[in-house]
């Protein structure tokens, strides 16, 4: 690859460096320079360009990264199509994730230009999460090159493994001595229900128990007599020796003690052991907390179907401290808990004030489907159930009756007294109206009630003011749509907008910090504010009675 200051006349066919600014168009970082583009360069008095132009041999950006994404592709994983040289592989399942560090060391170290980036080993992922990233860092490499460290890739057991979680039933005891207060257990047992039902198990009634040896072990039995596949026993008094009462009664129902403690804080006082082919668990008193402690680590690793006895417990010391040490000025257990990145807040603004003119005399936002159901409601509906907060809607025209139809929803109502003056009058007062505390804000449109929360939160998962992602849009087939989320460095040119336009001319101007999302329905390009275009929805979502 070819890359410097190239004379327009040298430029056909080169990759542009940097985004250039045009009178009416704007060349984004990345582009191919073809004939229409020179000519737009030509005629505003550019005579040159930073572009890279491909050898004899080398493949772009977006191939090379589509190629390794395939090389490491494994089992209960898929990739994304790749954009400005990026593949991101993602789970397909909920499971617990499996990485050969010293395969993405070697890949790693092959050349700067490849680059392979993933999450932790063990790290418990969801459907959908990313699991890895692949940035190709020029614009484009030498075939010899990829196809060397492809066949790294294949070379011996994959990368990454994921292992999925099963829905194994959890049998847990409690035991009690006299002066135990009750919302002890209580706390034990919600903590408990959470962390197995995150890990796609369910908790089976909870038994109580004298905290003795006979007790424990009966209750034991007769957990397995219900079907447990996993047992645990949190202790009324925390265990202190693999001889101590909740070990003692493992063994007594036919059990063994494999491990004592464990290198991990908060969990260091937690006992493993089994009952046949079910693992036994005594609890550390930090179960009780729904905290990050050294049960979650054995929880995620049995749920995964992996063995955890004493070799891999005593494996798990190093990322093991998951509490703050006492290099502070108080004490360990007085200290202010450490401060972490906060993560970015995004609000979401719902335009609802606007007169209807194209459905007059009736209120589109106001018609009811034939569940009863306003659409309005059924938008914020869906926008409540993503994971933007604050929700504010923008009424204007018939507010009482807005608000009425949003009945009693955690909703913050904005007024927009011009809304007469067209739409950017609403989108002024919902921008002007989000609080400090949120980085960016999703602009939904009342009449779009086919966008559902999981499409908000695609868009608000794509945000990334460090990597320059602060302007998000959703597409269809390569259309873009709504609703846009704004970063909040973009709200003042939003307040400076008239006329009876939304946000989407000042795209052009942005196109540098713009991205894209791919969504495979076509919601994000239909809103309904006519007749006509009411009877395309889908047969619950339609008026009982069509207006006419």
């Amino acid at each position: 690859m070819i890359f410097g200051t190239l004379a327009l006349d040298a430029a056909d066919g080169a990759i542009l460096a940097h985004t250039q600014r045009l009178p009416g168009r704007v060349l984004k970082k990345g582009s191919v320079l073809d004939a229409a583009a020179l000519a737009d360069l030509r005629a505003a008095g550019v005579d040159s360009v930073i572009a890279a132009r491909l050898e004899a041999g080398d493949l772009g950006e977006n191939a090379c990264a589509e190629r390794l994404g395939d090389a490491l592709l494994a089992p209960l994983l898929h990739r994304s199509r790749a954009g400005t040289g990026r593949v991101n592989l993602l789970a397909e399942t909920a499971g617990l994730l499996r990485i050969d560090a010293a395969k993405i060391d070697r890949l790693n170290s092959v050349d700067y230009a490849l680059t392979v980036a993933t999450l932790p080993d063990y790290t418990p992922v969801t459907p959908r999460d990313m699991v890895a990233t692949i940035k190709v860092i020029p614009f484009a490499v030498p075939a010899a090159l990829l196809e060397r460290v492809e066949a790294l890739a294949r070379e011996g057991g994959p990368a990454f493994t994921l292992h999925p979680f099963r829905p194994l039933k959890a049998g847990l005891v409690l035991t009690e001595l006299p002066g135990l207060k009750e919302s002890i257990n209580e706390n034990t047992i919600t903590a408990t229900q959470a962390r197995v039902a995150g890990l796609t198990g369910s908790l089976l009634p909870p038994l109580r128990c004298p905290h003795a040896e006979a007790p424990i072990a009966a209750a034991l039995e007769r957990l397995m007599a219900a079907g447990a596949d996993i047992l645990m026993v949190a202790g009324a008094s925390a265990v202190v020796d693999r001889c101590d009462v909740g070990p003692a009664g493992i063994v007594r129902a036919g059990g063994e003690i494999r491990h004592f403690g464990m290198p991990v804080d908060p969990g260091n006082l937690i006992c493993v052991g089994r009952i046949g082919a079910r693992p036994a668990l005594v609890l550390p008193g930090c179960a009780r907390s729904p905290r990050a402690n050294g049960i979650d680590w054995v929880l995620q690793r049995l749920y995964a179907g992996l063995d955890v006895g004493g070799p891999e417990v005593m494996r798990m010391g190093v990322g093991g401290l998951l509490k703050e040490t006492d290099a502070r000025p108080l004490p360990r257990a007085k200290a202010p808990p450490p401060e972490s990145p906060r993560p970015s807040r995004i609000a979401a603004v719902v335009l609802a004030a606007g007169r209807s003119s194209r459905m007059a005399p009736h209120n589109k936002l106001l018609l009811p489907d034939r569940t009863g159901k306003p659409m309005i409601a059924r938008v914020v509906d869906n926008v409540l159930s993503s994971a933007a907060r604050p929700v504010l809607v923008v009424v204007g025209h018939r507010s009482d009756a807005v608000r009425e139809a949003l009945g009693g929803r955690p909703v913050q109502y904005v007024e927009a007294p011009d809304h007469a003056d067209g739409l950017s009058a609403s989108l002024r007062a919902g921008i002007g109206a989000v609080p400090e505390a949120a980085s960016a804000a999703v602009v939904c449109l009342g009449d779009m009630p086919l966008v559902t929360g999981r499409m908000l939160d695609r868009l608000i998962g794509t945000y990334d003011p460090d990597e320059g992602r602060l302007i998000v849009v959703p597409t269809h087939r390569g259309k873009q749509g709504n609703p846009i989320l704004w970063d909040r460095r973009f709200f003042p040119e939003i307040r400076g907008i008239s006329g009876d336009i939304g946000a989407r001319p000042l795209l052009a101007r942005h196109q540098e910090h713009l991205a894209e999302v791919d969504i495979d329905q076509d919601a994000v390009l239909r809103d309904f504010d006519t007749v006509d275009s009411l009877a395309s929805l889908p047969a619950h979502l339609r008026p009982a009675d069509l207006p006419g």
